[in-house]
């Protein structure tokens, strides 16, 4: 892995805007912007480099589907959830409620197995700009070489193979309160795949559903019922609301709500799934130490609160380095991982984000920090494989190689 000064493209920012990345900068409290999508570099991974880490997010995905049947059971506790919120996703693990995607963060620096940070399993962003925009940028910037990026098609034929299980049209929410566009992107780019594998669909905030308690379903718009949505909101969110009760974790066939991601992605989602994993797998050569409640044996040490999210409340004790990051979060309980500095390059942080659809590996986002924590200041950068790209008949053939053995 290398990482490579480029000339950004002329008129970059309007460039990406038209695309649908209208946050490509970073407003910092005090007004000024800090690029979050960067031209000015990017990273080259080589094609033996791709294979070990799609074999690896793989092997990866299966190992913290293991992991959260062992959480559900309660052997490590209630992980800060609301009362009855292990039953409901052990009842969502048992009855295979379909998932779409997540993203696993990974320490990778070019040697040896990459290691797992965390799984972003629930409310992933970054989708976007990994499947869309650097694409793009690949095609102006480069067109003879290749690039991991399967998540665009990926996403399409996974629509296509949920949509003999649900209810359409399906409700695509995403959170009012939130600003930047981040998660409208998120949420409008996932819609418009799901429309190109030929679904219905309908947009909603996460304010605008209720539910009927008299009729016993949810609800959208003018109070249609509510069959099959897409939330971006946290499950140990969601699971509080005045409505989280009546969330099933198989849905009535005439009434009940499909969620996705479905309620099990709340076990994957939470740092727990970090000391979970290393239980049930200790020594693997993937995973990092973790433990919850306390370091134990460990000297240095990243402790990093169960439902945190970009990097809030998340401490560092190593030598050199005492830091704690400002936030909301670790009320609910901790993890401590061991330390493991991220690769630097040309003192760049680097945290790769390898993308899981359908169960299968479907490319990688790279984010870089001037900080030892991937926090709102990370930057986006593109990457590409020192390799020629295969055809567009050899990119489809992948994918529905991949379909007739994928699993959820």
């Amino acid at each position: 892995m290398r990482r490579v000064p480029s000339e950004p493209r002329t008129g970059w920012r309007e460039t990406v805007e038209s695309q649908g990345l209208v946050y490509p900068v970073t407003v910092r409290p005090d007004g000024t912007e800090r690029p979050y999508w960067y031209e000015e570099a990017y990273y080259a991974l080589t094609a033996a480099e791709v294979d070990l880490l799609e074999a690896a997010t793989e092997q990866l995905h299966g190992m913290c589907l293991e992991a959260a049947r062992h959480l559900a059971t309660g052997a490590m506790g209630d992980l800060g959830l609301p009362e009855g919120s292990l039953r409901l996703a052990q009842a969502s693990l048992d009855a295979a409620t379909p998932s779409i995607y997540g993203r696993f963060d990974l320490r990778h620096d070019g040697e040896g197995p990459p290691k797992l940070l965390e799984y972003n399993a629930d409310t992933p962003t970054g989708l976007l700009e990994s499947s869309v925009i650097q694409w793009f940028w690949l095609e102006d910037t480069h067109p003879d070489r290749d690039q991991w990026n399967s998540v665009h098609e990926r996403l399409i034929a996974a629509w296509q193979d949920l949509a003999p299980r649900i209810t359409q049209p399906v409700w695509f929410a995403h959170h009012e309160g939130e600003t930047t566009g981040e998660e409208w992107m998120t949420v409008t780019y996932l819609r418009d795949t799901a429309e190109q594998a030929g679904l219905a669909t309908q947009g909603i905030t996460m304010g605008q559903i209720g539910y009927n308690e008299a009729a016993e379903y949810f609800v959208g718009h003018e109070a249609r019922m509510l069959r099959t949505c897409f939330k971006l909101y946290p499950w140990e969110d969601m699971l509080r609301e005045p409505f989280g009760r009546w969330v099933e974790p198989r849905p009535n066939p005439m009434y009940g709500t499909t969620w996705i991601e479905p309620p099990w992605k709340v076990l994957l989602s939470n740092k727990a799934l970090l000391a979970a994993l290393w239980h049930l797998y200790p020594g693997h050569e993937l995973l990092l130490p973790a433990y919850l409640d306390e370091p134990r044996e460990l000297t240095e040490w990243v402790a990093k609160p169960l439902h945190g999210r970009e990097g809030d409340n998340i401490r560092i004790h190593a030598e050199g380095i005492e830091h704690e990051q400002p936030g909301g979060y670790g009320a609910e309980g901790w993890c401590y991982q061991q330390w493991c500095p991220l690769p630097e390059l040309d003192g760049n942080k680097v945290v790769l984000g390898s993308w899981v659809v359908d169960g299968r590996a479907a490319g990688v986002g790279i984010r870089e920090s001037d900080g030892w924590i991937t926090d709102y200041d990370a930057r986006f950068v593109p990457h590409l494989i020192d390799t020629a790209p295969p055809s567009e008949a050899q990119r489809t053939a992948w994918v529905d190689d991949d379909r007739r053995g994928s699993r959820r």
